[in-house]
């Protein structure tokens, strides 16, 4: 019954926000209270569930959307993100973005969780699109697909490593299926979120008209010195990430890269180099006015859906949805597809593709 209500929960989801135009975060919130009363737990668990979930949720990533979303706003204004595209653009040609972004998604993955990483490529994405006058569609869902190949396939990210404990499996070789069968499936999604996708026409950003697009260039900083606040968060969590595997490593140096490769620190780190940017930083820029107040602005929504989700999956997770899947399609003789099926279904009830890989391993 608890995957029926979750098919029920769905379609309702689905009819509020798309039919009825409700906000998701009202959305998303009363249905996972739906869900939680069907489901029939205790309403002591229900409001825990709540709070844990969207606590946890915002605790993990909030202040990476902020953080992210300042650099954005400040690439965006200073017109660095278009220099950035030129750049990009002379080299992989006008009608190759998707295939672009979703390469840049997959290398960006496999170090950094797929959502920092979607959120420090945003901005290079918008405005790639934006100068090669396509839809953000196709080049977004492409980044998407490319962050969640090697997120879910490709060490060190932790859902692979965990599965890979889990299993007793050689991580050098999950390393060596995991790298081809990755890019395979990114190679489906980058087809169809070019033959597909491309069709449905989002305009990249609205609120800027060409002619401004124009005089932003003319004052825009150099592409290298605009890279700065992406690649170097970058390159921080990434080496954080080489680090921690080296055994015996200790002292003053490896507390520090720690420090500084942790995600927050790191697009903080993003967010002083942008402030660079600028010829000339304005404290106008700074306040509730400015670039930041506007950026922060467009990211409460962001901010409070997100909330509204890890709401409505630690319902799911506490009702035990997980352990209903496993149990009723364990029994099934599927071969190959028993992991599959059961990864995607989990993922699909709970939302989080490292949960959904160690549960199902």
């Amino acid at each position: 019954m608890v995957i029926l209500y979750l098919i029920f929960s769905v379609i309702i989801i689905i009819v509020l926000t798309a039919r009825l135009k409700v906000h998701p975060f009202i959305a998303l919130l009363l249905v996972a209270l739906l869900y939680g009363f069907l489901a029939g737990m205790p309403s002591a668990d229900i409001i825990k569930s709540v709070n844990e979930g969207f606590g946890n949720t915002l605790g993990g990533i909030g202040l990476l959307i902020i953080l992210g979303v300042i650099i954005g706003a400040f690439l965006e204004n200073t017109g660095g993100a278009y220099a950035i595209a030129e750049k990009v653009l002379k080299v992989i040609g006008k009608d190759k973005v998707p295939s672009a972004m979703g390469l840049m998604g997959w290398f960006v993955s496999i170090p950094v969780f797929a959502d920092s990483g979607f959120l420090l490529l945003s901005p290079l994405n918008k405005s790639l699109s934006k100068k090669a006058k396509i839809s953000l569609a196709g080049s977004a869902i492409a980044l998407s697909m490319g962050l969640m190949a090697s997120h879910t396939m490709v060490p060190p990210t932790p859902g692979p490593i965990a599965a890979s404990g889990i299993l007793g499996a050689d991580l050098g070789m999950v390393l060596l299926v995991g790298i081809p069968i990755s890019l395979v499936a990114l190679a489906a999604a980058i087809f169809f979120a070019t033959k597909y996708v491309a069709k449905t026409y989002i305009d990249p950003n609205p609120q800027i008209t060409e002619e401004a697009l124009k005089s932003r260039s003319i004052n825009a900083p150099g592409a290298a010195k605009s890279s700065l606040p992406v690649i170097i968060p970058i390159l921080l969590i990434v080496l954080k990430s080489v680090v921690k595997t080296i055994e015996g490593l200790q002292g003053v140096l490896f507390d520090l890269v720690m420090f500084l490769g942790e995600p927050f620190v790191a697009l903080l780190i993003g967010v002083f180099l942008a402030f660079l940017l600028p010829k000339r930083l304005e404290k106008e820029m700074l306040s509730t006015s400015g670039w930041i107040g506007k950026s922060l602005t467009d990211a409460a929504s962001i901010i409070l859906i997100t909330g509204a989700g890890g709401i409505f999956g630690k319902v799911l997770q506490n009702s035990g949805i997980a352990n209903v899947l496993g149990e009723s399609l364990a029994g099934l003789n599927l071969s190959i597809w028993l992991p599959f099926i059961l990864a995607a279904g989990i993922k699909t009830a709970q939302g989080s593709s490292t949960v959904s890989l160690i549960t199902t391993a």
